[in-house]
């Protein structure tokens, strides 16, 4: 996962964890899903080694040469069946699930003592017990939300409306949130973001196929039923307001191909020209709500901005406060009664994923507290589960990959010297950070009271976490700062910092088994880890240098080749029919797709030097019946198992920037040479590309 600016905390915060989020997969900044961490070292001198491969996890019925993917996880896929919870279920999936029964039972254990008041484990039990507390909330009802809907009635002139929105958190017509000037990447700025359509990507607004059809017509209906459940009067025409409403906001949107551009979506101006451009809101009012001062903003997104401002002007003002009241609501319809978190499911759940069943509540309660506590949580987690030793292995992986990803860069035929020297400079700067952080973040200021309902408890976690993100505007920006838990199944490179950043929380199989031979850890662990330092070159990571500043480092040659080479990649996946009738859109995930490519490739080249270095008595040549190299293309096609619903693959075909599992396997492998060699793959074979088509970059 590359993350190109900061999740806008304060914005995204209330719906982290809700329904819609868990199900559409869909957080634009941190984008994303990628793991890793590990240590590939061989094991010592009279230790066994495993192949790390399953035999269980085959289909041997299938054709390794003509479904790659099917033979090497079909067995899995029939033994992990999709339960009713889940619109996809993979290798990810099944380690997130056992993290975070680790991480319950920490809580449960802080859940079930008393503590002192403002202490951390009073916080952590107090909200896991509130978000366990259904009877609680069922009786309260929609009282907790009355008084914020009162105020959105209030209104009486749109000369509120500035005011308003730099002061509530539950108005998502547009984000802002502080993260490195992408120009000037030591100090942060406050940037502006595109928001306020709960759908989420533009082409659930404006798609005018039978799917998409459906899917609007049952969400307007799940409006109308949410404004029924809150005493809203004319449930149906406000349904039809906010459907228009966010359909206008979506029109001006970017979609998510758009979004890729860091170019595009910098527009850095002073606050008189952010005036300018946007008169309909009066900014010196909505900053000051804001509690921030500050001379410049980044406008992400211009037009959809514009819009907005339109939008404020133009709308009747009945309709506006509509729009205010369905954010409020669809906002808040995870933390009420189990009436309301179900009519919530049964659209983002059901209609938009496929699932049958919503989430257990222990787990919602965990996902809670992970995003009100997750570095206090975090300590506790890397104390059991994270020895101090893994940190200083890990360390020395990474190393050993940008040893390979070097070699790759020099023997590149088609970049110059020049380009070469900077990539190397860029690829020897990069930050690494292992496990933890190496301070903590202090949580003093949060309150959490059991006094007050579940929801002002994580409104004021929301205010919380505005004001943290807040405190860093106009300042340096801190290097040492985390963007993922520690207990998080994930990892990411940030262009702005040029850092790869490893949790603890994935040093488990199937990405890392201590007592596995090199191909199967090179081929699982390897090739993620070399997926993220493929980001800091990919079509957006090389737009950045290697202090973290959007600058050209490229001669124009270069430059051109490369882009020539990445379109190769682009327009093959377009090709790819994903379902019937639908394609995956191949700019959207060029991004992922090019680093998954490179991460194959620096991954198997490392492998190939450690075993050149290693005693033949040290090797695992041939068992049951595989080569060390095809062991190494199992690996890696393990850690993609999975199964999908057929409305996720419609939806994670919108709205995510990795390619689908399956096509992270049978789309990525047929580029790399060595697939061939291993499991001797002739043009006979469907997945076959001929040598001269396929991918060439790094």
């Amino acid at each position: 996962m590359t993350i190109l600016f900061a999740c806008f905390i304060f914005f995204s915060y209330l719906c982290m964890f809700s329904l819609k989020n868990n199900n559409t997969t869909h957080m634009k900044k941190l984008t994303y899903l990628f793991v890793m961490a590990a240590v590939l070292t061989a094991c010592s001198a009279g230790e066994k080694q495993t192949t790390g491969i399953p035999l269980e996890n085959l289909d041997t019925t299938a054709i390794a040469q003509n479904d790659f993917y099917q033979y090497a996880c079909g067995g899995w896929m029939a033994a992990n069946p999709l339960t009713p919870e889940y619109s996809r279920f993979g290798s990810f999936d099944k380690l997130a699930l056992n993290n975070l029964e680790q991480v319950n039972g920490l809580i449960q254990d802080i859940a079930a003592e008393k503590h002192e008041q403002g202490s951390v484990g009073q916080k952590i039990g107090d909200i896991y017990n509130l978000c366990l507390d259904t009877a609680r909330r069922n009786a309260e009802g929609i009282a907790p939300v009355q008084k914020t809907l009162q105020e959105i009635q209030a209104i009486q002139s749109r000369d509120e409306l500035s005011k308003l929105l730099g002061a509530a958190m539950e108005y998502g017509l547009f984000a802002m949130y502080v993260d490195a000037d992408a120009m000037n990447s030591s100090m942060n700025i406050m940037n502006e973001y595109q928001a306020g359509f709960a759908l989420g990507e533009k082409e659930y607004y404006i798609d005018d196929d039978e799917t998409t059809l459906n899917i609007r017509t049952k969400y307007e209906q799940y409006i109308t039923n949410m404004f029924r459940l809150f005493a809203q009067p004319n449930p149906e025409q406000a349904a039809k307001t906010v459907l228009r409403m966010e359909t206008r906001l979506a029109k001006a949107a970017k979609n998510n191909v758009e979004l890729r551009d860091p170019i595009a979506n910098y527009n850095k101006m002073s606050v008189a020209e952010l005036q300018a451009l946007v008169p309909q809101i009066n900014w010196s009012e909505f900053f000051t709500a804001l509690n921030v001062t500050l001379d410049s903003v980044n406008v992400g997104q211009i037009a959809h901005l514009q819009e907005v401002g339109k939008m404020l002007a133009d709308e009747p003002l009945e309709d506006i406060k509509t729009l205010f009241t369905w954010q409020v609501i669809d906002g808040a319809s995870s933390y009420l009664t189990d009436e309301i978190y179900m009519e919530s499911f049964n659209f983002y759940g059901k209609v938009l994923s496929g699932r049958e069943e919503p989430t257990p509540l222990w787990k919602r309660g965990v996902g809670i507290v992970n995003g009100t506590l997750g570095e206090a949580v975090g300590q506790m987690y890397v104390q059991k589960y994270f020895p101090e030793e893994n940190k200083q292995r890990m360390l020395d992986l990474v190393h050993n990959l940008q040893t390979s990803l070097g070699q790759r860069i020099q023997a590149l035929d088609w970049m110059s010297d020049e380009t070469k020297a900077k990539a190397t400079e860029k690829l020897n700067a990069i930050t690494i950070k292992i496990g933890y952080p190496d301070e903590w973040r202090d949580y003093s200021g949060l309150n959490i009271n059991t006094a007050d309902t579940y929801y002002d408890n994580l409104q004021r976690a929301a205010k919380f976490e505005q004001e943290y993100s807040l405190s860093y505007l106009g300042k340096p920006v801190d290097k040492k700062k985390w963007y993922m838990t520690p207990q998080t199944v994930n990892a990411y490179y940030n262009p702005s910092s040029n850092e790869i950043c490893f949790p603890a929380g994935i040093l488990q199989y199937p990405f890392f088994d201590m007592s596995a031979d090199d191909a199967f850890n090179y081929g699982a662990i390897g090739v993620v880890i070399g997926h993220e330092m493929t980001h800091g070159f990919d079509d957006q990571g090389c737009l950045f240098d290697k202090d973290g500043n959007m600058n050209n480092w490229w001669t124009e040659d270069d430059k051109a080749k490369f882009d020539a080479r990445t379109k190769v990649m682009a327009e093959y996946f377009n090709g790819i029919e994903v379902a019937p009738g639908v394609h995956a859109n191949g700019y959207f995930t060029l991004g992922e797709n090019i680093a998954d490519h490179g991460g194959l490739q620096i991954s198997f080249q490392a492998f190939k030097n450690n075993e050149a270095s290693k005693p033949e008595a040290k090797r695992l040549g041939v068992v049951d019946g595989f080569t060390p190299e095809q062991r190494f293309f199992l690996a890696y096609a393990n850690v993609w198992a999975g199964n999908i619903r057929p409305e996720e693959i419609l939806n994670r075909t919108k709205s995510d920037p990795h390619s689908l599992g399956r096509w992270r396997v049978n789309g990525a492998l047929p580029h790399i040479a060595a697939w061939y060699e291993a499991w001797n793959v002739t043009e006979e074979s469907p997945l076959y590309v001929a040598p001269e088509n396929r991918v060439h970059i790094w």
